[in-house]
């Protein structure tokens, strides 16, 4: 039987970690953690269920640190968590039965069911949200963004959907979306600083519009109840503030 290997990189998961792990440890041979920098009792909490845990502080942003990660792995194949995540039994067992079917060149993709707010979202574009997560380790890697990072594969390679969903337990408050919305804007412009985008307040007004109508109306969001507006408002406002972060780059620069 081919070999699994949990990866994860995290920083300060302590509130979610063992939950998460909770749902891999009795089935993966190898849990690999790499950690850019816990204040708290992430590496206690990894070290206990067994973890390789590993630190690099030196952060070049999530695509690098993912290969980083993926380094250390000594697996068959690799299957990427993120610490607010939770493996359920259906996508355990799919899971397992691609491994001892062990394809050539094939990646395996899943659905992410988020929860925000006290509520699981399955409009809004949020859901069936498909991501590819679980690859033999010597066919692909993550590229090296700042973040959005995706898996990179062969063309030729395969893409099979699993049964089963990954329970995403994302944004514990408004304080916590709005921490993370904001380092990812800041990624995010950074990355279009260095690739010589540029933008406008036009632009800016435009585009977090469009994500208003696409979120609310197009993609139903009406039909997750009032957190489904509520995270139609706000992801129009981090639409918003990444690319005025661009354009005021743009503007203090001159």
């Amino acid at each position: 039987m081919p070999t699994i290997s949990v990866a994860m990189i995290v920083k300060n998961e302590a509130q979610d970690l063992a939950q998460c792990l909770d749902t891999v440890k009795d089935w993966v041979n190898e849990i690999v953690i790499v950690d850019s920098g816990s204040q708290d009792a992430t590496k206690q909490i990894a070290l206990s269920y067994g973890a390789k845990f590993y630190e690099h502080t030196d952060w070049q942003g999530f695509g690098k640190q993912r290969q980083i990660a993926q380094q250390y792995v000594t697996g068959d194949y690799i299957l990427w968590l993120d610490a607010d995540e939770r493996v359920t039994p259906e996508l355990r067992q799919s899971i397992q039965q691609a491994i001892a079917q062990n394809k050539t060149d094939t990646v395996y993709q899943f659905s992410r069911l988020s929860e925000v707010f006290g509520r699981k979202i399955r409009h809004s574009g949020w859901y069936p949200d498909p991501v590819v997560r679980l690859y033999p380790t010597q066919l692909a890697q993550y590229n090296d963004a700042l973040v959005h990072e995706k898996v990179i594969y062969p063309k030729t390679a395969n893409i099979q959907r699993l049964a089963g969903d990954l329970l995403h337990y994302t944004y514990k408050d408004l304080h916590h979306y709005l921490t993370k919305s904001a380092n990812y804007a800041k990624a995010w412009a950074t990355q279009r600083e260095q690739a010589g985008k540029r933008t406008n307040l036009l632009q800016a007004v435009s585009h977090a519009l469009s994500c208003f109508i696409k979120m609310y109306l197009l993609k139903q969001g009406f039909r997750d109840g009032k957190q489904g507006f509520l995270l139609a408002v706000l992801s129009a406002h981090s639409t918003f503030v990444k690319y005025a972060d661009l354009w005021i780059r743009q503007v203090t620069r001159q």
